[in-house]
């Protein structure tokens, strides 16, 4: 049998791990289990999962995963997969959400060399290879998604210069996903987030076209020693700079 590819690997690892989810999630509710139940079993599954898949398929490569343990081969390592086996754990546990995700990336040699991203309550999955197009959305008004239960200042400060409707989501995933499919325009967030939280999401989002970065304009850069990154700013490229610069100031200039 043909060994699978990088890309089809992360591709399969977010699909199934998402089947599993839902089949669990199902099974769990129909029994009547508390939503602290569905919640804590779903993030075992999931790291179980991708952890032994990941040991059997690729056992030379560390892993960056929430419900890991940290992995200490991963700071001189030239591939590290980053994983969030259930990124928006909350609305999990909620009967009938759909916004939550798997996420599986891989960062190797300072770059992303695949990324996954699934919405398994609604049966989609997004890769690096091959990419999503982007959408064209033909809005007059951009939209800019957000948290359930907060605005980001960045957020509001982004809306309000762009004179932008706001959508809310939950899982991160989620919020940048729907930017991919063109059901928004673009995912601005500060306040505290994790490696794990946005770099499958930003490795299918690059590889679509859509425009990354930290929200100070900087790079996203993955697999460092400190786990926290606490933001991020997913966008239409022709909106990249007009988002910065309600941030930041009208002399706001991305580098050329």
């Amino acid at each position: 049998m043909t060994s699978e590819t990088d890309a089809e690997l992360a591709t399969r690892l977010a699909v199934e791990t998402g089947r599993q989810l839902v089949e669990l999630r199902d099974e769990l509710f129909s029994m009547g289990a508390a939503y602290w139940e569905v919640m804590d079993s779903g993030d075992a599954l999931g790291h179980r999962f991708i952890a032994d898949e990941l040991s059997r398929l690729r056992p030379d490569d560390p892993v960056l995963d929430e419900e890991g343990r940290e992995d200490p081969r991963r700071f001189g390592a030239d591939r590290v997969w980053i994983i969030d086996p259930l990124d928006g754990t909350r609305e999990y546990g909620e009967p009938g959400r759909h916004d939550w995700a798997v996420h599986v990336a891989l960062w190797e040699h300072g770059r992303f060399g695949a990324g996954a991203v699934s919405l398994p309550a609604a049966g989609l999955v997004f890769a690096t290879d091959p990419a999503p197009p982007m959408p064209d959305t033909g809005r007059d008004r951009p939209r800019i998604i957000t948290s359930r239960y907060r605005a980001p200042y960045a957020a509001v400060l982004v809306a309000n210069a762009l004179e932008a409707d706001a959508v809310r989501l939950g899982s991160a995933g989620a919020k940048a996903m729907a930017v991919v499919l063109g059901e928004a325009d673009l995912y601005v967030h500060d306040g505290g987030m994790y490696q794990w939280d946005s770099a499958a999401p930003v490795a299918v989002a690059r590889a679509a076209g859509f425009f990354t970065s930290r929200i100070d304009g900087s790079p996203l850069v993955y697999n460092e020693r400190d786990p926290w990154l606490p933001d991020l700013l997913i966008c239409r490229p022709e909106l990249a700079e007009p988002a910065l610069r309600a941030l930041w100031g009208d002399d706001f200039r991305l580098p050329a």
